[in-house]
């Protein structure tokens, strides 16, 4: 009876320019024998010449098995491709990264909501509303322009459903959202313009 050995690609791995990538690196596999064995079998080398991205697919993945052991039954689950990214040398500090981004998106969140308040005269439609409510007029109405204010901030924490790094629910965020859909594109993206591109192999032998 033939053994059964189980491949499931990885989504997405980094590598370093050089670095040869073995079976562990890009699948998880499970075998009756031999695991340890078949997880160090070489699959490519990814080279800089391949540039930031580099497509292994599952296929590649069972040659090599089948090269070492032909006898063996290999099942593949899941995706049949690994996306493998080029490790960053260096990486921004993560405190002036997020220096930067906030004080980026303090500027733009500003800007836009004072440009909006200025587009539907938000000061005249304070004042009307507070002199609705009191029948006096005043040029700058703190009692509705401070709950307002502080109602924006409180509305904006509750859409993103973050407070710093606290989440109020275990629903994804709209931002989240986004971002899962804006790696998705950059994978497919990858997949469709990347594994059709020459790629050195592990040369016979190398180990």
């Amino acid at each position: 009876m033939r053994r059964m050995v189980y491949l499931q690609m990885r989504k997405r791995v980094e590598a370093r320019p050089g670095q040869v990538l073995r079976v562990v690196d890009v699948t998880r596999l499970m075998a009756e024998k031999d695991a340890d064995v078949l997880d160090q079998l070489p699959v490519a080398r990814f080279t800089r010449d391949q540039g930031n991205y580099m497509v292994i697919e599952w296929m590649e993945v069972v040659r090599v098995i089948r090269e070492h052991d032909s006898t063996l039954d290999i099942r593949g689950i899941g995706q049949p491709y690994t996306i493998v990214e080029q490790k960053a040398k260096t990486r921004v500090p993560a405190g002036l990264y997020v220096a930067i981004v906030w004080i980026l998106l303090f500027i733009g969140s500003g800007l836009a909501i004072m440009n909006f308040h200025t587009d539907v005269s938000m000061k005249e439609v304070h004042q009307r509303i507070y002199y609705l409510l009191t029948g006096v007029h005043h040029p700058r109405p703190l009692l509705l322009q401070i709950p307002y204010s502080l109602g924006i901030g409180l509305g904006m924490v509750l859409f993103f459903n973050r407070l710093f790094k606290k989440k109020f629910n275990d629903e994804p965020s709209p931002l989240e959202l986004e971002v899962f859909l804006y790696q998705e594109n950059i994978d497919q993206y990858v997949i469709d313009h990347e594994k059709d591109k020459d790629r050195r192999k592990v040369p016979d032998g190398f180990s």
